[in-house]
């Protein structure tokens, strides 16, 4: 009699489960992009289609999914835009892919973008901008398209971003643009390192940016943050190649927001250009930079560990004579760095003179040199150390 109360109790137990599961799927509107005339053969122009299937899920008043199953769809410039009634997943298996033909993104600046899209989930897939011929292009033709950004999120909120791969972007991979509340988790982002401006993530204007548990090898950034990036939490990033992960550049003109309240954590950076970088043009700006914290960081012959150059001026004295940066820095914590400098400065702290850098905290730093001793640099920083601190801290109080 036990046992088959047993059996009985399990036998309801795993029916009223399978109901559940049932009863969770049924209440989602699936749209499949190959049921509106998408082809999974690589070559067969899939925008439309993939646009009909948005149109009808974010219509919906039920939460819907658009599946991209496996297979390669060719999709041109295009715009998801919002709002949608319900929430929307993007469930892609497989990968979806730019023209060959460089220019036929246009002059938008986008290859995919959502925009005005609240409560979206994308799941997983591939994004191959094929952007080798682009990044060509100036060497061979006087006149290039600006290029494309892979995928932008621009004005959308409560969004999540999981276990997407993004490969040879033109330009920026990710772009996020007045936006909020965003997680992006477990990408893998490559280019080569030679492939310019090609930034893994890019924010700018936004708040409540979350990026973790992701890969990301560029030519550029690894993750860089814009005017107005706000409250941005950074974890657990495998950096390189690439040129690390940089606050700027800020100050390009003189009226623009701030960044403020960003924390990068538990990352590794490998033989990039730079480490934990904050970047600012030369010449007058309203712009500032409060509360980073960069902790627990390891560095593997990372050229620039450490550094805030606010000496950027890139086309020379042309566009920033005798001018120093407006761009007002402080509250910046460095704590638990450890590993390899590619060159003798493992530490290079270049403040304005207009505006020097304020409440700059070196805590617990072990930074070595393969050729000899480590060295630190300071110009008009201010700040404290504690703990070890190698090389020597050269802050002034």
């Amino acid at each position: 009699m036990t046992n088959n109360f047993q059996f009985s109790a399990i036998f309801l137990l795993l029916t009223s489960f399978i109901i559940q599961e049932s009863n969770a799927a049924s209440s989602y509107s699936t749209f499949d992009v190959i049921n509106f005339g998408a082809k999974p053969d690589g070559r067969t122009d899939s925008t439309q289609p993939f646009l009909r299937a948005w149109s009808l899920a974010c219509s919906s008043i039920r939460p819907a999914i658009v599946s991209v199953p496996r297979g390669s769809f060719l999709v041109t410039s295009v715009a998801f835009s919002g709002p949608c009634k319900n929430k929307v997943t993007l469930n892609i298996v497989g990968t979806i892919l730019a023209p060959m033909e460089y220019w036929k993104l246009g002059n938008s600046g986008y290859w995919i973008l959502f925009y005005k899209v609240n409560r979206l989930t994308i799941n997983g897939g591939t994004l191959d901008a094929r952007g080798a011929a682009f990044w060509a292009c100036p060497k061979t033709h006087k006149t290039c398209p600006p290029g494309a950004r892979s995928i932008s999120f621009v004005r959308c909120g409560n969004l999540v971003v999981s276990g997407l791969r993004s490969i040879n972007s033109q330009l920026f991979h990710i772009a996020i643009d007045e936006s909020n509340d965003i997680l992006l988790q477990n990408l893998r982002i490559m280019a080569p390192s030679w492939s310019p401006n090609t930034d893994g993530v890019h924010t700018q204007a936004s708040t409540g940016i979350t990026i973790q548990r992701s890969i990301i090898s560029t030519g550029d950034d690894c993750i860089s943050l814009g005017p107005g990036s706000r409250n941005t939490w950074i974890e657990r990033i495998a950096c390189g190649p690439g040129h690390g992960i940089s606050i700027g550049s800020l100050g390009s003109s003189r009226y623009e927001d701030g960044v403020e309240n960003v924390t990068v954590i538990g990352s590794v950076f490998s033989r990039t250009q730079n480490g934990v970088r904050i970047k600012s043009w030369a010449r007058p700006s309203n712009g500032f930079v409060r509360d980073i914290q960069f902790r627990n960081l390891i560095m593997n012959f990372v050229d620039n560990p450490i550094i805030i150059d606010q000496n950027y001026c890139p086309h020379g004295s042309k566009t920033c004579p005798n001018q120093s940066s407006g761009v007002k820095i402080r509250g910046v914590t460095y704590k638990n760095i450890k590993g390899t400098s590619g060159t003798n400065v493992a530490i290079n702290l270049g403040c304005s003179s207009a505006n020097p850098c304020q409440g700059i905290k070196l805590q617990d730093i072990k930074l070595t040199y393969r050729y000899g001793a480590p060295r630190s640099y300071c110009a008009n920083a201010h700040g404290t150390s504690s703990g070890f601190v190698i090389p020597a801290s050269c802050l002034s109080r």
